[in-house]
């Protein structure tokens, strides 16, 4: 894999909206995805990271979950930081989809204290996404303001001190 391989799958995924008009066009993204993917080593994490990304922007996450696992085991982690953090984000959110939202809950949980990126608040909402799903709707929400609360013009602490309160014991954000 090389710059040239990376910029052909970011141009590929900058069309997507081309492909999304019916199910044909998105076997024919699909398609060329693999092909693209075609190219890699054998053995290289990337290529089910970019067919879980296809079959689960088309909609399929049933067909995206095992090759996210798949490109994490094969140790995406370790050529990309980067992706394997957004494959856990995109897994956590698959498994949601497929009824298995306790799975997306136990694998974002460590993100909360993973070293900081762009990608902390998307960990934040796709957790929050997972626990409301599981019933634990003021957990949710209390991600969701924390994660909101640092972009707002005003109120970041008092946003921030409300999420917290959230999930304190005996605590309530009107006390």
């Amino acid at each position: 894999m090389d710059q040239d391989w990376e910029d052909r799958v970011a141009a590929l995924w900058d069309r997507f909206d081309d492909y999304a008009e019916t199910e044909e066009d998105e076997a024919r993204f699909r398609s060329d995805v693999d092909a693209l993917v075609a190219e890699l080593p054998e053995g290289s994490p990337h290529g089910p990271f970019e067919r879980a990304c296809a079959w689960d922007s088309t909609g399929r996450s049933d067909k995206a979950v095992p090759l996210y696992q798949e490109a994490l085991g094969l140790g995406l982690a370790d050529v990309s930081p980067y992706k394997a953090r957004r494959t856990k984000i995109q897994l956590a959110s698959s498994l949601r989809n497929v009824g298995r939202a306790e799975e997306g809950v136990a694998l974002l949980t460590p993100e909360l204290v993973a070293p900081s990126d762009e990608l902390d608040d998307a960990v934040r909402a796709c957790l929050a996404l997972c626990l409301s799903s599981l019933g634990r709707d003021r957990e949710a929400l209390a991600l969701a303001l924390g994660a909101l609360a640092p972009h707002l013009p005003r109120y970041q602490r008092s946003m921030a001190n409300y999420a917290r309160l959230l999930v304190e014991p005996g605590q309530h954000p009107g006390a």
